[in-house]
């Protein structure tokens, strides 16, 4: 799966995984954006969400390898839910800023890692104590069918 940056604009507040569920960081991306700016799909999808939260408006695109990417505080929506999207379709325009967040599962992703032709890296897990221990596979076997893997 191909992905790319939904604008052209300078990164402000790069993803800064948090420590805990619930802790400080930034769980995306926020680009500086002047208002207006065109926010293109970062890839092919099916819009999961689109609409108002909190007095704003979000997007949120569900791609076939099951990561989800977010498009926050959107000055207008150009997709509505249902909608089946390709990479660099419009979304929508943007507000005051421009926030992008990805997850895999309930897992937040730097969404810059996803740009380019190689897409996300694979992630894979070793015992600590460097032995043949058991590793268990965080994809669900559901949908182990719908994981692209790419060598790192």
């Amino acid at each position: 799966m191909q992905y790319q940056a939904p604008v052209d604009a300078p990164v402000v507040d790069p993803f800064r995984p948090p420590t805990t569920p619930y802790g400080p960081g930034n769980r995306g991306i926020e680009y500086d954006t002047i208002p207006g700016t065109p926010v293109r799909a970062a890839g092919d999808g099916r819009v999961a969400f689109a609409g108002w939260v909190g007095g704003e408006l979000h997007v949120t695109v569900i791609h076939p390898d099951g990561i989800r990417t977010s498009y926050s505080f959107l000055a207008e929506l150009h997709l509505v839910r249902g909608r089946g999207v390709d990479r660099g379709d419009l979304i929508g325009m943007t507000g005051p800023r421009l926030h992008v967040g990805a997850r895999r599962g309930t897992t937040y992703i730097d969404p810059a890692s996803l740009w380019g032709a190689e897409g996300p890296p694979l992630v894979e897990l070793v015992p600590l104590d460097g032995g043949g221990g058991r590793v268990l596979d965080p994809v669900p076997s559901w949908r182990r069918t719908h994981v692209t893997r790419r060598p790192v």
